[in-house]
């Protein structure tokens, strides 16, 4: 078991290597990763240890037969290193009642998404290390100059964050990576959407939301029904109704709008109002040097991406066959002397050298390429956002007439003192193909997910979409 061979396979490097995926897959368990989100981000940065020892466990030879998954994933890992180097341009915040952040930052027209995409998040302020993944609630048809991100205080580092914003500040020092999301629309092909919402859980919902409001101002795109289902605890909660909509440049024509909105409030049997709290709109002072955000490579993305992966592995390919000449095969002479450890590694820096000089390089000169357009942006200022009237007192079916138009307002209904009965409202959905997605608390999402399987709906189909983390 002590034994590291110069020339074999090493017993202890192989070790080392289980101790860390054992560490690695301790911090995956609900209770850690749910409750502790720090520890289980911080003992996943183990995949360093477990797959460098495992290199020197097994010898470089064999390494390459995972070469491609190993390779790809350096070339990733490298770009989201790049794009966290940059502070980037954050316009204005929304501080709702109920504890609820809203972030809005400036973005280039050349950095596009889909919905239900996440974005991670660092604040230097409160952590240098610690980045937190959040659900992006704009949409960049509809908003091509901003990209926004909600945030509910529940942990430790979104309530300091929420701390911060509540006592005066002037600027907020602010790095993300990504966004991150699927690659098509693949709701809109149902006749109807069903979207179940517990909580912040609306967060992903409204950027499906904004999407269908885009299109439905195309004459020419057919847009499906939408029916939002979204269970709160208290009135403040219903405060995050009002992000359905853009903080400005809201469209005023919703006609074309297929939707219908079921609130839900629990913890109370009828309305409060509490005029002591109030939205509270945040405009900042970014700096010169804050950028608004952009794609890392570009609007051709998939282009400088494959000249990366293919250039880069033409460097590594021409770099490890110069060592090999020049200073393996001297020593070694093909007797198979030389150790197997050292081989490894100087294997592992001619991939990681050759990903960094192309990856830096495709990267500056995309930099260069748009940074007229990022200048441009730089000039535009946060304009106020409009707060959110009084919430009033309704009966249980009354609509809501907080929200920002009234043709929105029209379409909600808000009940209270109950919880929605789920297997009816779904089952009432009469359209050939009905999408059902769901987000917030495990047992609303399982609660969701045994309905439609229960087979007693052909028309049911549940979107297994996580938006958990």
């Amino acid at each position: 078991m002590l034994k590291w061979s110069h020339s074999h396979i090493s017993n202890v490097a192989g070790e080392i290597a289980l101790l860390g995926g054992l560490g690695l897959w301790a911090a995956t368990f609900p209770q850690i990763r749910r409750k502790t989100f720090e520890l289980f981000f911080y003992a996943h940065h183990l995949y360093i240890i477990f797959v460098f020892f495992f290199i020197l466990h097994v010898g470089i030879d064999y390494t390459f037969i995972m070469l491609p998954g190993f390779y790809l994933f350096i070339v990733d890992r490298y770009l989201r290193f790049l794009q966290s180097r940059t502070s980037v341009r954050l316009l204005s915040a929304r501080l709702l009642p109920c504890n609820v952040v809203e972030l809005n930052f400036a973005k280039t027209h050349g950095l596009t998404y889909n919905p239900t995409s996440i974005m991670f998040v660092n604040v230097p302020s409160i952590s240098k290390l610690q980045w937190h993944p959040f659900t992006v609630s704009s949409n960049s048809n509809m908003e091509p100059d901003k990209l926004s991100v909600i945030i509910k205080s529940e942990g430790s580092w979104s309530t300091k964050l929420h701390q911060m914003l509540s006592s005066p500040i002037e600027r907020l020092d602010v790095s993300i990576e990504g966004p991150y999301g699927p690659q098509s629309n693949h709701f809109l092909r149902h006749d109807t959407i069903v979207m179940v919402s517990g909580g912040s859980g609306i967060s992903p919902f409204i950027s499906i939301i904004r999407e269908l409001i885009f299109r439905s101002k195309i004459s020419q795109c057919k847009t499906p029904d939408m029916i939002l289902i979204a269970v709160f605890k208290s009135s403040l909660d219903l405060t995050m109704l009002d992000l359905l909509l853009p903080m400005t440049g809201s469209p005023s024509d919703l006609s074309n709008l297929k939707l219908h909105i079921e609130a839900y409030v629990t913890k109370e049997k009828e309305p409060t109002t509490d005029n002591s709290k109030r939205v509270r709109s945040i405009l900042f002072k970014p700096l010169p040097t804050d950028k608004p955000m952009a794609p890392i490579l570009g609007p051709n993305s998939w282009f400088w991406l494959a000249a990366i992966i293919s250039s880069s592995f033409i460097m590594f390919l021409i770099l490890i066959g110069i060592i090999t000449r020049f200073y393996i095969y001297p020593r070694d002479h093909n007797k198979n002397e030389f150790s197997a450890s050292t081989k490894a590694v100087l294997n592992v820096l001619a991939i990681c050298v050759s990903i960094a000089a192309t990856a830096s390089a495709a990267v500056f000169w995309n930099k260069k390429q748009y940074s007229r357009e990022a200048t441009q942006v730089q000039n535009i200022e946060g304009q106020a956002p409009l707060g959110s009237p009084d919430l009033r007192a309704y009966n249980g079916d009354r609509e809501l007439e907080s929200l920002p138009h009234q043709s929105l307002a029209q379409a909600t209904k808000v009940h209270y003192g109950g919880r929605p009965d789920l297997k009816r409202m779904l089952f009432e959905r009469k359209g050939e193909s009905v999408g059902v997605l769901v987000c917030g608390p495990k047992k609303l999402r399982h609660d969701v997910a045994a309905i439609c399987s229960s087979g007693l709906a052909d028309n049911l189909h549940f979107e297994s979409i996580s938006f958990s983390w």
